[in-house]
């Protein structure tokens, strides 16, 4: 089969006057992208080419593929037909500038027919119906998590809509001028091309036509192409890098800081984050699906993750060189409002939601760490926390309970000091160990474990605070301190495996002990408890009755496991009620990041709205957990206008119930 000429009226000097064009376009779209590459070479170094078959696997699932995105199907649809268009609109423009221009037969046979005619005609077309379905999200159903104040947020869905259309426009007239035998091959082309034939559109004036919308067509796309590092569609080339770049380190773990040569604790300006960090500033698409998963934002505090990634970018943008830069004054206050950065429960619901991995939580974390350890400037109730950690190892102010309280009656519990040694460590943590309410959370899995025969112990007086609450309100040389202490405690009695009903504490010593010399095997007693099921070591009766999950975000979220507590909860024959939020989607409880010590206004309690949602499944129990998720859903259901309140229990509490039955 002959190939169709791409122009008929094509000549040598329009492909010069093409390629001299392109030049400038690309030299300004160039400058453009490295003007944004050296604000984020101010950032500190840090080294994000490790695992190359993982970042690759990472850029195809997520930028490719598009997973995170998908997970909403409207807007799933909608960005797919817009990317596909893109993608391969812009693959069949190289392959017709190497065949026409560089004689390189390549268009011609099926590939003609199947890619150059068919893919392009139909995913320029679903370009065109996800652009319109964009605008009408926009602007007519009026998403929340989309601001609608920004022109140049409707030029430019406008602006490649008139290239898609014009780029039609003159694929029609090309096959009326050259009767092409395979234009039903191209069907958006044919139609466009017979409605043409149909005006009237012959002889010179089709040559006029063509010509002119040829060139108006190239000039548009040239100056979309040039307009783009300039815009928030910068993301096409900026977004891949961010994914890329992103972290393979467990999620939870935040970056030790060197406190011995550090210049400054934290980042006081944006030249003390790295410079992924700084990528991430501009690798935001301003979807908003952080600022929808932001319980903190749900609730009407001050904080929106995605106002906080936008605020630092602007920040950035005023900033032009590196010396400005750093010479700046502190970004808490100025820039990000100190209640902003305190409002964070550190969920991770943004991090989770984002589908270009922006690291919003380490950002905060470090803004604290400066206003901390540089300014000692934080709440009260934080300060009391930290300050409660410092006197007595715990950050449990007044509380009148030891951590040996729990156990004194139960002559199966025993500790490291008097048994010496034991197969599994049982590290309570302070939430479980100093509040009342949460004894009988410990009292159930040590009952469990002796009776499915495990050999293990506790630390009684000797456990010290793990340090996440220090880490997260920002207090890093306390956590350290507090990490290096336990690590010395645990390394005298030679432990290696270690249970916690603590998600919190789970994380801590699980991904960040190792960075001081404490490497654990961790496991969350959840998971424990359902593998000991499966061996058939917690026989127990069936039981009737409803529960609803609350995942914890320390558990789920940031360290992955949904499965074990539901898995622990099934095998108790109780029927599960999934809440509409629940696995990866959940609602925090508000306790975590430190906001368990710190106040709340009247109308923003997390808690509250969670406990809510939970009551409104029916559910005859709330399961948990977590410690603070006890607390803070227990509170929460107290404060609900609901007739009946339902049971709150953790998974431990259940099993044990099933077993004393």
């Amino acid at each position: 089969m002959d190939t169709p000429t791409r122009e008929i009226y094509w000549n040598v000097s329009a492909v010069w006057l093409m390629y001299v064009l392109l030049v400038p376009t690309a030299a300004v779209l160039l400058w453009g992208l490295w003007r944004r590459v050296r604000r984020w070479r101010m950032g500190r170094p840090v080294d994000r080419t490790d695992r190359p078959r993982a970042r690759l696997r990472a850029l195809l699932d997520l930028a490719v593929a598009q997973r995170k995105i998908l997970r909403d199907r409207y807007s799933g649809i909608m960005h797919q037909f817009i990317f596909l268009g893109f993608l391969t609109l812009f693959v069949g423009t190289l392959v017709v500038m190497v065949h026409e221009d560089f004689k390189i037969p390549i268009m011609q046979g099926p590939f003609y027919l199947w890619f150059q005619s068919l893919a392009l005609d139909l995913l320029g077309l679903a370009a065109i119906i996800g652009l319109v379905m964009g605008l009408v999200k926009r602007y007519l159903l009026r998403a929340h998590r989309l601001d609608r104040t920004k022109n140049p947020d409707w030029i430019l869905p406008v602006w490649f809509l008139v290239i898609l259309i014009t780029g039609f426009m003159v694929e029609g007239l090309r096959i009326v001028g050259t009767a092409d035998p395979w234009a039903i091959w191209s069907p958006v082309g044919y139609a466009t091309g017979r409605a043409f034939a149909a005006a009237g559109l012959t002889g010179s004036a089709l040559r006029v036509a063509h010509r002119g919308l040829w060139w108006l067509h190239l000039v548009i796309v040239f100056g979309w192409l040039a307009y783009l590092p300039y815009t928030k569609l910068r993301h096409i080339f900026i977004s891949p890098a961010s994914i890329y770049f992103r972290r393979f380190t467990p999620r939870g773990r935040l970056d030790p800081i060197n406190l011995e040569t550090a210049p400054v604790l934290g980042a006081k300006t944006l030249g003390e984050f790295h410079w992924k960090d700084l990528l991430d500033l501009d690798a935001c698409t301003e979807c908003g699906l952080c600022q929808a998963a932001c319980p903190a934002f749900a609730v009407g505090k001050p904080l929106n993750p995605k106002a906080v990634i936008l605020d630092l970018q602007a920040h950035m943008y005023a900033r032009a060189t590196t010396a400005d830069t750093a010479a700046g004054a502190s970004l808490v206050g100025p820039v990000i409002l100190p209640e902003t950065i305190w409002s964070c429960t550190t969920c991770f619901a943004c991090v989770e939601a984002c589908p270009v991995e922006i690291e919003h939580v380490s950002k905060i974390v470090d803004m604290r760490r400066y206003v901390v350890m540089e300014e000692s400037d934080l709440p009260d109730g934080a300060a009391a926390a930290i300050q409660g950690i410092e006197d007595r190892g715990h950050p449990f102010r007044g509380t009148g309970s030891t951590r040996r309280d729990w156990y004194r009656d139960l002559p199966y519990v025993q500790e490291m000091a008097v048994k010496g040694s034991a197969d599994l460590l049982f590290w309570v943590g302070c939430a479980t160990a100093l509040n009342e309410r949460n004894h009988s959370i410990a009292r159930a899995l040590a009952m469990i474990l002796h009776r499915a025969g495990i050999d293990f112990a506790v630390l009684g007086e000797e456990e010290g605070c793990s340090g996440d609450p220090a880490r997260r309100i920002g207090n890093e040389y306390l956590f350290q301190q507090q990490a290096k202490q336990n690590i010395e405690t645990l390394r005298r009695y030679g432990v290696t495996r270690i249970v916690t009903t603590c998600p919190h504490c789970m994380n801590t010593i699980k991904h960040e002990y190792p960075e001081f010399g404490g490497t654990y095997d961790v496991v969350h007693h959840t998971q424990l408890i359902a593998e000991l099921q499966a061996q058939g070591r917690l026989p127990a009766p069936p039981r009737t009755g409803t529960v609803t999950f609350h995942d914890p975000c320390y558990l789920g979220r940031v360290n992955g496991e949904y499965e074990a507590p539901r898995q622990a909860i099934d095998a108790l024959g109780l029927e599960r009620v999934e809440m509409p939020r629940s696995g990866r989607n959940s609602f925090c409880c508000g306790a975590g990041g430190g906001r368990y010590w710190m106040d709340d206004r009247p109308g923003q309690r997390i808690n509250v709205a969670r406990a809510q949602e939970a009551v409104a499944t029916g559910a005859e129990t709330i399961g948990t957990a977590c410690p603070f998720c006890m607390l803070m859903i227990e509170d929460g259901v107290k404060q609900t206008q609901a007739e009946r309140h339902p049971r709150t229990l953790d998974v431990a509490e259940l099993v044990a119930e099933s077993l004393d039955g």
